[in-house]
């Protein structure tokens, strides 16, 4: 079974719920997230940041990528995540990816169209398509670093203007969420009046949240109590996310509680084992940990199993 875009996985969840675009970096993770979601038989995107793909190889990616289709017989869509420039998603698509994001935010209103535009007349020859985004969400993932100051929410008419000249096929938007673990400061709050105007002026349309991580309080202590100083960390509440789903979020980015569910087994695992020193011993249990911790996202967070 080959790899497919997420045109149709969006169609099934419009007003319904959200597929899950989890974050890979190495085979552990994309076991976890796949065994998840077969087991939860549900609509699935493994996406790769620019730092990923330098980290593990494009090749080996791929590789990975292509032997969890196989393995599972899931129907997957492999996506870039925040492309930079024209050069990283032509080498993407040209590569096999079925899906890219170009991440135009930073550029002005006009820039951003150009340079979304070129992207998708290119990948779209090649029958892949493409995401965009039009505001900038806050916080830090892998080389993307965004202030507060320098933030700011997706303008809903604009948003109307950069899908008809772009022809981007889906949106990221900013209505609150932040990159990382540190996203709020008091209560967390997302503009849901924001993403109804939105929803409601492109109807159908697919719209994504990116740093949609919940931080789970019980990975953020694991951390802290074997060995780390994750202090103050904060995510998007589930109830946020289930809510967003309904209303023409058709995808939610997930990679820092990945990264966290990881982390904190691997700092127990040598807390407790601090002499042993065979990878397989460390590494089964944080690819456990993932798959239990992407089961809970798919079942009771994006509500999407069983789609398939």
């Amino acid at each position: 079974m080959p790899l497919v875009t997420s045109t149709e996985m969006f169609k099934k969840v419009y007003g319904k719920c959200a597929v899950g675009a989890f974050n890979v970096n190495n085979m552990e993770i994309i076991q976890g997230i796949v065994d998840a979601a077969k087991e939860e038989q549900a609509p699935l995107i493994l996406q790769v940041s620019a730092g990923a793909r330098k980290y593990a190889k494009h090749i080996y990616l791929m590789k990975l990528v292509e032997a969890a289709v196989e393995d599972s017989g899931l129907s997957i869509c492999l996506h870039l995540d925040h492309g930079e420039d024209f050069e990283i998603c032509k080498s993407c698509v040209d590569g096999g990816f079925t899906s890219v994001m170009i991440d135009g935010s930073k550029l002005p209103f006009a820039e951003n169209i150009a340079l979304t535009k070129k992207v998708v007349e290119y990948a779209h020859a090649k029958g892949v398509v493409v995401e965009a985004e039009l505001g900038r969400l806050a916080g830090v993932e892998d080389d993307i670093k965004v202030s507060a100051a320098d933030s700011s929410y997706t303008d809903p008419d604009q948003a109307v203007e950069f899908v008809q000249k772009t022809g981007c096929d889906s949106l990221a938007i900013a209505i609150g969420t932040s990159h990382g673990a540190y996203k709020f400061k008091g209560e967390a709050k997302l503009d849901f009046a924001r993403l109804e105007k939105i929803a409601g002026l492109l109807p159908g349309y697919p719209l994504v949240l990116h740093g949609a991580s919940t931080v789970l309080p019980e990975f953020v202590a694991k951390c802290n109590q074997y060995g780390g100083e994750i202090k103050g960390a904060q995510g998007v509440p589930e109830e946020m996310l289930r809510k967003a789903g309904t209303m023409g979020v058709c995808k939610i980015n997930i990679d820092t509680d990945l990264r966290l569910a990881m982390t904190a087994t691997i700092r127990e695992h040598f807390t407790l084992n601090p002499a042993d020193f065979d990878p397989r011993q460390y590494l089964k249990p944080a690819r456990e940990a993932i798959k239990n911790m992407v089961k809970h996202k798919i079942s009771n967070v994006l509500n999407c199993s069983n789609l398939i």
